[in-house]
């Protein structure tokens, strides 16, 4: 994926987020945004696949969004297009990195047991 890529979040989800940082304590989007990626891409199940307006202004660059870890993230977002059934190319991926990041916001979102980073570390062994 190249690094000029802009992700950009639903105003739901923005909204969402907000709320997640106030009971977690995190101060950081991206930081979220990687919990959410890697929790949507642990299930198994396709995402509804949908459009997702893009309407709210949180915009993250991938470079942000990674950190130094762009090639795992990279990665894993291809192999999840593989198991798909799709041909992991730069469309694919982008929709899937999309598509999982947003439903994996409202998965943390839902969560009305997560109150602080703590939290967050004990459901990664659900």
């Amino acid at each position: 994926m190249p690094s000029e890529i802009t992700i950009r979040l639903s105003q739901t989800a923005k909204d969402q987020l907000s709320r997640l940082k106030r009971h977690t304590g995190m101060t950081q989007w991206n930081e979220l945004c990687r919990w959410a990626l890697a929790m949507s891409l642990r299930d198994s199940s396709a995402p509804l696949v949908r459009d997702i307006v893009t309407d709210s202004n949180v915009e993250i660059a991938w470079k942000t969004f990674t950190g130094q870890h762009s090639d795992i993230y990279l990665s894993l977002l291809k192999q999840r297009c593989v198991a798909d059934g799709q041909e992991p190319n730069d469309d694919a991926v982008n929709k899937t990195l999309h598509i999982h990041l947003h439903r994996g916001i409202g998965y943390l979102a839902g969560r009305q047991d997560l109150r602080s980073i703590q939290d967050l570390l004990a459901i990664t062994t659900e």
